[in-house]
C-alpha cells in the first residue's frame, strides 16, 4: 500500500478590513512600478545607441522585451486588484453568502501569490538593467578618459 504525502496549508484567516489594506498596498505599489516602467523607458530611450552598440545586443534586447512584458503585467494586476477591491462588497454586505466569500478569499490568496511572483522578476530585471546601464557608463567613462590622453 503506498502513502501519499500531502503538503499541510494553513490559511491566515483574513479580514475584508485586511483584505482591503492588502489590496491598497498593492494598489500603491504597482502604481509606483508603473512609474518606474516610465522612468526605463527614458533610460532606453536615452541609452540606445549604446544598447545597439554593444555586442550584448541580444541579451540586452532580452532584457528589454522581459521589461515590456513586465509592464504588461504591470497593468493587468493593476487591473485586477481594481476589480477585486469593487468585489470587496460580498464579504462586507451582511449576508451570508458562503460561495462567493470562499471565491473571494481564493482570489485574494491567488493574488498574493501572483503578486509576490510579479514583483521578485520585476526586481530581477531591475537589477539587471541597471547592471548593464552601469556597464555602457563605466565604457564611456573609460572611453573619454582614453581619448583625453
Amino acid at each position: 500500500m503506498k502513502t501519499i504525502q500531502t503538503q499541510a496549508r494553513y490559511v491566515e484567516w483574513l479580514s475584508p478590513e485586511d483584505m482591503h489594506n492588502t489590496s491598497q498596498e498593492w494598489l500603491s505599489e504597482l502604481k509606483f512600478t508603473k512609474d518606474e516602467h516610465l522612468f526605463f523607458e527614458d533610460l532606453i530611450t536615452t541609452f540606445t545607441t549604446q544598447l545597439i552598440e554593444s555586442g550584448k545586443f541580444s541579451d540586452n534586447k532580452e532584457i528589454i522585451d522581459a521589461i515590456n512584458r513586465s509592464e504588461k503585467q504591470n497593468n493587468l494586476l493593476i487591473e485586477a486588484i481594481k476589480i477585486h477591491e469593487n468585489e470587496l462588497q460580498v464579504m462586507v454586505d451582511g449576508i451570508d453568502q458562503l460561495e462567493e466569500e470562499k471565491a473571494y478569499t481564493k482570489e485574494h490568496s491567488d493574488l498574493i501569490i501572483a503578486i509576490a511572483a510579479f514583483l521578485k522578476e520585476y526586481k530581477s530585471l531591475k537589477t539587471q538593467l541597471f547592471s548593464i546601464i552601469k556597464n555602457i557608463k563605466k565604457e564611456e567613462k573609460l572611453r573619454h578618459l582614453i581619448d583625453k590622453k
